[in-house]
Formats: C-alpha cells, structure tokens, sequence
C-alpha cells in the first residue's frame, strides 16, 4: 500500500466515532488473510472490526499518532516488525491467561508486548524434474557451487530473508555468514526480484532449478487457476541449519498503548489464539497453527514432517540490524 493510501486508510479510522462495540486494527497482512477471521469474530461477538492495511510506514504512523491513535491492534507478518513496533514504545503489555495457555512460551513475548498467531517455515522449493530427493538438506548446502546459476529469491534485504540471514548468523557468526551470502549471490541465476511465488513461476519457466519461499505460498498457487501450473513443478524441500532445524518465523499481534477499546481488543487477541480462529488460519491461510493440539490443513500436512529450529525468535529478531548490514555490504541485490 502506498504511503497516500496508508494515511488515508488510518485517517478514516480516525474519523469513526469511538464505540464501545469495535476494534480498530493496523495491519501488514494482506486483506483475504484476515478478513474470515474478523467476520468470524464478528459473529460471535457482535464486535465490528475495522481495518487499515498498511504495507510500510506502520511505526512511524503510530509513534505520530501518539496517544491520539485510533489504532487498538497491530498485526504484522515478522518477528522483526513485531520487536520493531515494541521498540519503538508504541505498545503495551497485555495479561491475559488465555493467551499464556493458549500460546506456546516460544511463540510470544516474556514481558506480554507480542503474541504469535501463526508460524511459517522458509524453505526451499525445487524443481520436480531437476533436482533429485535429498540434493538440498540444508540452507548451508544453497552455498555450494553446483547450484551456480540454479537458484532464485527475492531481494536479501526482504523482512523473509533478513530474518533467514540472522539465524544463519546466530548459528554460524559473522564470517561464516558473510562466505555464505558472497556463495550465495554468486549462485544466481538472475538478480534478486518480485516475491516468493514469483521464483516459483521462474522454476516453471526453466530459469532456475530451487528457490527460497515461506510455505504458506505453496497453498495460495495451488488455489489460484493460473498458478497451480507453476506450483506442480515443484515440490516443498524443508531444508535445517547444521546443528539446527528448519527455520521459523511467525505472524503476530500486540495491543498499542493508546488502544481506545482495550477491552474489546483483548478479547479479539484471545480469539485470534482460540481453537476456532487457529482453524481458520490452519484451512485459509495454509499456516501453521501456534496452538498445540489444532490440526493443520490436510494440504500443509500433505508437505511432510520437519524439526523447527529452536533458536529463540527474539534472538533471530535482535541480530537483523547485523544480518541486514551484511546483506548490503556484499551488495547481495547487486
């Protein structure tokens, strides 16, 4: 969403008059992500809530806002976003035992600021008919020359990746890290661009043979007429960090400190982490349920078993600015 479109979104929910009965949410996720999930809220409730999606510029229009803010909610797509928003103090704690039980301690934040939703892994995608089983285990194996000019992936400096890179660096430290994204760039078959499914699209059209991607986009191409045909071509690799498991990451919610509908707002978090809405996102949105004991889609299972990295995602999401420096330095989108 552009700049424009953002403050025009929040200034008409600025313009709403404040009612006891509503919720107004900042959102970076995409609309047919989370809508089912407030029509849902909604119902049960009889809570309206009112959305403004913001795709950049979110910690910048809350701290202007300041304690004006209509914003109750923010819900984000990265760890690194959630730990940015909660640095920046623009939110607050929240106690609720329902979200304590609900949440595994892995998944939400010590001090109560942030509750993860959802998980997602970053895996490899590779080509069906070019890349045998068992070719990529690991994210350190992308470094090896045989996939000089076989591999694609959007910009380094994308909140997906730069979150990747700064697991690898907590797992490998600086130099390692630095070789690996020189190796890397250096195994291209094009400069880094578009999104995720559009590597999977460059698979399909024989310009590369693997590619990095969230697994939740693997269901959206499956859904979407045109690219199912580039989602058959390739099959969901779950790659592991030596030493480690398959990296995580996580959607997010967290309550801002103005939040006129303090009320209201925690019972949307609480809902959010429910049986009912942790089904929604496992069926609709092709993500792993945070909840223990919500089963995934019967398509994300189909994706096979992994073992996720037990690397603390504050830890991951305190080494972006580090892992983003090191990106730009080797000039990865170059």
């Amino acid at each position: 969403m552009s700049l424009r479109l953002a403050l025009l979104a929040t200034s008409l929910l600025a313009a709403v008059p404040a009612l006891a009965d509503e919720v107004n949410v900042y959102s970076h996720r995409q609309p047919e992500l989370v809508q089912p999930l407030f029509d849902a809220f909604t119902k049960q409730t009889g809570i309206t809530v009112n959305v403004a999606f913001i795709g950049s510029g979110m910690v910048e229009r809350l701290v202007a806002e300041g304690s004006r803010s209509p914003a109750d909610l923010v819900m984000t797509v990265d760890i690194a976003r959630l730990a940015q928003v909660v640095d920046a103090g623009v939110t607050q704690a929240v106690t609720s035992p329902a979200l304590d039980a609900a949440i595994p301690a892995e998944f939400r934040d010590p001090a109560g600021h942030w509750f993860g939703l959802t998980s997602r892994a970053r895996v490899v995608y590779a080509a069906r008919d070019r890349v045998a089983d068992g070719e990529v285990t690991t994210y350190e194996d992308l470094a090896n020359p045989k996939w000089k000019g076989r591999v694609c992936t959007r910009s380094g400096t994308n909140d997906y990746n730069v979150a990747l890179t700064a697991a690898f660096l907590a797992h490998h430290g600086e130099a390692e890290t630095r070789i690996w994204l020189e190796a890397l760039k250096a195994n291209l078959a094009r400069k880094p661009e578009g999104g995720d499914r559009d590597q999977v699209k460059a698979i399909w059209a024989g310009q590369c043979d693997i590619s990095l991607g969230n697994t939740y986009y693997m269901g959206e191409m499956l859904a979407d007429p045109e690219q199912k045909q580039w989602a058959d071509t390739v099959r969901i690799v779950f790659p592991a960090f030596e030493g480690g498991g398959t990296h995580m990451n996580i959607s997010g919610v967290a309550m801002t400190a103005a939040a006129p509908h303090h009320d209201a707002a925690l019972k949307l978090m609480e809902f959010l982490a429910s049986d009912d809405a942790q089904a929604i996102y496992a069926q609709t949105n092709h993500e792993f349920p945070v909840k223990p004991g919500v089963a995934r889609s019967d398509l994300v299972a189909s994706w096979g078993e992994f073992a996720p990295d037990t690397l603390g995602l504050i830890d991951v999401a305190k080494l972006r600015p580090a892992a983003l420096k090191l990106i730009q330095e080797v000039n990865f989108d170059g």
